[in-house]
């Protein structure tokens, strides 16, 4: 297969075995999708949903959490992991969005990028699932997969992400990135798959006889 052949084929493949894409964060509006996002870096999206609820009962909006200790947010967010960093950067955000953005979450990539706390991968999925901005947010998981399926050699997600962005149309990034995150999570996993068990990595390298290695990110 050349690769847009193995593109359009895990394209309209991952259509028909996920025609539906909730976002697997839960949240009621867009400052607990970017607090969920934040929260989910190095962290189960499970376990980020077990915590949010407490924190939002709390806090659902800049205002409220700008007001929230530290420490608080702290106790809360602790089974996350990197909870230090990641209770400061909430507070320090929600104190900015008051301050510099009227308490809204900006619909800027660039602006979200610069707030405590927020990459460029938070940022993406924020413009992508909040605001519904073509975005096409790459983490490892992504960057492993699109390797495996000869989508990319580069070896970084920054790399990755601009493959991806080429190869697939504008219009299918926002669904496509957590189709792949959830076949990733069901079919492909780090430990299940080594590039020639599941369908798609079968189908795209039928004839391939060693296990593949990803270049880490």
């Amino acid at each position: 297969m050349l690769k847009h052949e193995r593109a359009q084929f895990i394209l309209e493949y991952l259509d028909e075995l996920y025609p539906e894409t909730p976002v697997p964060l839960n949240n009621k509006n867009n400052f607990e999708l970017l607090i969920a996002v934040l929260l989910s870096a190095q962290c189960t999206d499970e376990r980020v949903n077990k915590v949010t609820p407490e924190l939002f009962a709390i806090a659902d909006n800049p205002f409220d959490m700008k007001d929230v200790s530290v420490d608080t947010i702290y106790n809360i967010i602790r089974p996350c992991g990197l909870a230090p960093k990641k209770s400061k950067a909430i507070s320090d955000l929600s104190r900015i969005l008051v301050e510099k953005h009227g308490g809204r979450v900006p619909e800027d990539i660039d602006a979200l990028e610069t707030l405590p706390g927020v990459g460029h991968k938070t940022a993406s999925v924020v413009i992508s699932q909040g605001f519904g901005h073509p975005a096409f947010p790459v983490d490892t998981h992504i960057h492993r997969l699109a390797q495996r399926w000869g989508l990319t050699k580069g070896n970084s997600v920054v790399s990755t992400e601009r493959d991806l962005k080429k190869i697939f149309p504008r219009e299918s990034w926002n669904k496509l990135h957590l189709q792949i995150i959830f076949y990733g999570r069901e079919f492909c996993t780090a430990r299940g798959c080594d590039g020639r068990v599941c369908k798609i990595c079968v189908t795209c390298y039928p004839n391939r006889k060693k296990l593949f290695k990803a270049h880490k990110s």
